[in-house]
């Protein structure tokens, strides 16, 4: 818009200069005018004004008639003011245009913000429901776990027992007592004093799961396979909560693997970001160098990138009614994020998914024997 009314600015100055006698053509100072106003630039509207002003009354510099000098004075005062008034009244109305859009814009921002609040209270809204909904599903299922402990502890005192079956039935032991401590938990929550974190030993808990998940990988076809790196990754962490997290996190692999497919869980190492080392010191932990890594691969059917985005939010899932709450991601990734970890999702469709969790990293690294 600028280069135009610059480009009439000069060709208005020539026609000028080529009729002097005409002040007609003074007038077309209107249009670089308008189009400057679009700038909605003071400064720029009041230079532009003042040498339209200033070409107006160069003409008077050229001879003219006698006594022509006075009603060409007369004239071109007239088209200033003209000029003058074609300025205030378009920059008026740009800048009651520009107020008007910046209102709008103010609010579609409110909008968002309050659609973003309502999304917000929905979350809230359903994440109390769940709440009420276990406060009253939880002595319900109370009775039948402690009927299945009380007859696992019978079979365990069977003298007939194998070896084999005892270890199998302490696994379901400690298993149904641990489903009975998560219930507990989650429902004495905002009473429940902070758990204590400790050293643990990501080896020996990855391990621990892979046990634990084995049989419904062998069940389905899918291949389970870790490589824990050839160190002992510790990390400072609740081990109870981290299983959790583990075990939900192979139980969608599994979900989303055919039979013939393969899981892989792998531990490794990465130096910190400089984010995570800001979010450890505004913590007030100990300096922190390197982040510990366990990655969940599977090369199951992966997921299109709309539902990429939304994975973690709470109550969204892609199962079958029934089969999936839609709280799984987002309780890891909360139990990650109290850990001062992170929790991160690479998905392909058709190629698989990866779900790595990073933590920081407790103690010296210690190398496994060499054998």
């Amino acid at each position: 818009m600028l280069g135009v009314a610059a480009a009439l600015f000069f060709l208005i100055v020539v026609i000028e200069n080529g009729t002097p006698a005409n002040v007609v053509a003074a007038y077309a100072f209107v249009l670089p005018i308008l189009l400057v106003a679009t700038a909605r630039n003071r400064w720029l509207m009041l230079i532009t004004v003042l040498l339209c002003i200033a070409a107006t009354y160069s003409g008077l510099l050229r001879p003219h008639k006698p006594g022509r000098f006075v009603a060409a004075v007369i004239n071109r005062s007239v088209v200033a003011g003209v000029l003058i008034s074609v300025a205030y009244f378009a920059m008026t109305r740009e800048e009651r245009k520009a107020r008007e859009e910046e209102a709008r814009a103010e609010l579609l921002r409110a909008n968002a913000q309050l659609v973003e609040v309502k999304d917000a209270l929905n979350r809230s809204e359903r994440l109390a429901a769940l709440g009420l909904l276990a406060s009253s599903v939880a002595h319900e299922v109370g009775t039948p776990l402690h009927s299945i402990a009380w007859h696992v502890q019978s079979l365990t005192e069977d003298p007939d027992a194998t070896p084999e079956m005892r270890k199998t039935l302490a696994m379901i032991d400690s298993e149904l007592n641990r489903v009975v401590r998560i219930i507990k938990e989650k429902l004495s929550m905002t009473r429940q004093p902070k758990r204590e974190h400790g050293p643990l030993s990501l080896d020996d808990l990855v391990q621990s799961v892979v046990v634990l998940m084995k049989p419904s990988f062998v069940a389905k076809g899918v291949a389970l396979k870790m490589d824990l790196a050839g160190d002992r990754a510790t990390v400072l962490g609740d081990v109870e909560h981290l299983r959790q997290v583990l075990v939900n996190l192979l139980t969608n692999s599994l979900a989303a693997t055919a039979a013939g497919g393969e899981v892989m869980i792998v531990i490794g190492r990465r130096a910190a970001t400089l984010a995570e080392l800001e979010d450890h010191r505004r913590g007030g932990y100990p300096s922190l160098e390197t982040m510990v890594t366990i990655s969940v691969r599977d090369n199951g059917c992966g997921m299109p990138e709309e539902d990429l985005k939304r994975a973690i939010e709470p109550f969204f899932t892609t199962k079958a009614v029934g089969d999936g709450t839609g709280l799984g991601l987002f309780l890891s990734r909360e139990i990650i994020t109290a850990h001062g970890g992170t929790l991160m999702i690479e998905s392909v469709v058709g190629k698989g998914t990866m779900v790595e969790i990073a933590l920081p990293s407790y103690g010296p690294t210690v190398k496994e024997p060499q054998p």
